[in-house]
């Protein structure tokens, strides 16, 4: 891995953590961020070494969303033209949303790890997150509304499947902050740590824990999860059918079953 301007990768292991390491300011997301969000998930999923990714900020928070700098500099590129500048926005918009598909569809687990701000596009960022944990202190909020525009980087769209509809449209509409235990409450994180240490070790074993596991049943447990959030029941019945069909012929079953029986951990092949 080479470096990176606002981001840093480090492989411990199965596990990739990816720090977003701009602490000076708050982790904001600047034009190179969202570059390299493609870029390294597009290595962790390559890379099959790789079974588990951690996102988590440097500093004193996890990120205060999109670089208002950006925003301005963007501003400043419109023109008269209102047909081009529509067209310009939207193409900004897409590449901006390929950042966080590129997490969602990476066919590894990955797990925010959230302490401080997580506002804005981070909201964006954590909801196409596998799974999100917080220090209590954590502050989470849809801040968008605030500054006269809709969330258009993926919250309004994944948050709705992981904390609900209409407590969604509440945080949306009015862009209150929830801490960190409210934001257990609401399904948002699946558990809490009382200080950043502790939150760093908790998520690093749970993704110890998750890369021990087979390879190809993590994988596709994931992608059966994410079809069949976007299609019906009998579809995803149709497609875990046909995906097993293949998948239940792997050599990590009958490993799978022998370390049962002996009650010995297996090692399975990456």
């Amino acid at each position: 891995m080479h470096e990176y301007q606002s981001l840093k990768v480090d492989e411990q292991g199965a596990i990739a953590h990816v720090l977003i390491n701009r602490p000076a300011k708050a982790n904001a997301m600047d034009e190179a961020f969202w570059t390299e969000m493609v870029e390294i998930f597009d290595w962790v999923d390559r890379t099959d070494s790789v079974r588990v990714a951690v996102i988590s900020g440097a500093g004193d928070h996890f990120s205060a969303g999109i670089d208002l700098a950006m925003l301005a500099q963007a501003a400043g590129e419109m023109t008269q033209d209102i047909g081009r500048n529509a067209e310009r926005i939207r193409r900004n918009v897409l590449r901006l949303q390929a950042a966080f598909n590129a997490v969602e569809e990476c066919r590894k687990p990955v797990i925010a790890a959230v302490h401080g701000y997580c506002i804005g596009g981070a909201i964006d960022l954590i909801s196409a997150c596998d799974m999100r944990y917080a220090t209590a202190s954590a502050h989470f909020s849809i801040k968008e509304i605030d500054m006269g525009m809709a969330a258009d980087v993926g919250t309004l769209q994944r948050l709705p499947h992981i904390i609900g509809d209409g407590m969604m449209r509440e945080l949306a509409y009015t862009g209150r902050a929830v801490m960190g235990d409210e934001a257990r409450e609401l399904g948002l994180v699946n558990r809490v740590y009382a200080d950043h240490a502790a939150l760093i070790e908790g998520v690093m074993n749970i993704a110890g824990e998750i890369a021990a596991k087979s390879p190809l049943a993590i994988r596709g447990t994931k992608e059966m999860i994410r079809y069949s959030r976007d299609h019906s029941v009998a579809d995803g019945l149709n497609y875990i059918a046909t995906w097993n069909a293949a998948m239940l012929q792997s050599e990590d079953l009958k490993l799978a079953m022998t370390a049962h029986m002996s009650r010995k951990p297996a090692e399975f092949a990456d």
